[in-house]
This record gives C-alpha cells, sequence and structure tokens, in this order.
C-alpha cells in the first residue's frame, strides 16, 4: 500500500470520527462529559487500530526476515516457532486489528 494511499485513508477515517460523533452528539444532547468521553473514545479507538495497520504495512519491517536466532517473543524471550502463514489479528490499546 501506497503512502499517498494510506494517508488519504486517514483523512477519510478522520472525517467520519467528526461526523459519526457530531451524529452521536445531536442524538444524546444532555450527555455528560464522561459519557461524551467515552463515545469519543470508542470512535477514535476504531479509527486508531485501522491507522496503526496502516502504518505497520508501510514499514519494511512488516516482513520478518530470516536470522540465525530467528524472530523471540519480546516479552517472554523465547524463540517464536512458524506456524505458517494466514490471517492474525492484533489486540492493540483499545481495540482488535
Amino acid at each position: 500500500m501506497k503512502t499517498g494511499r494510506i494517508v488519504q485513508q486517514w483523512d477519510e477515517m478522520s472525517q467520519e470520527i467528526n461526523r459519526s460523533m457530531a451524529k452521536w452528539r445531536e442524538e444524546h444532547p444532555k450527555a455528560t462529559l464522561r459519557e461524551i468521553e467515552k463515545a469519543l473514545d470508542e470512535h477514535i479507538n476504531r479509527v486508531r487500530a485501522k491507522m496503526l495497520e496502516g502504518a505497520a504495512l508501510l514499514s519494511e519491517a512488516r516482513e520478518w526476515k530470516v536470522t540465525e536466532q530467528g524472530p523471540v517473543c519480546p516479552d517472554r524471550k523465547v524463540a517464536l516457532e512458524e506456524a505458517g502463514r494466514g490471517m492474525r489479528s492484533l489486540q492493540t490499546q483499545g481495540e482488535k486489528m
């Protein structure tokens, strides 16, 4: 995916946050600050996960390189085992990708 296309998608997602929050606010005119904050966080977290995915796909590190040691789990410090190629999902702060 090219940088220009990803930036365009991010612009569209940002605009969608604005539109959806404006609509949400119209539907909840008596919402408390806490409720507004929660709704905004939910909207932002969805977009955040998509932006993180797009930024990761631009990275040269998106493909692991075969090394003598191989990739290591950053938490447990053990070598990762090959499980083949397939769809993976990641849990980031706020949203699953």
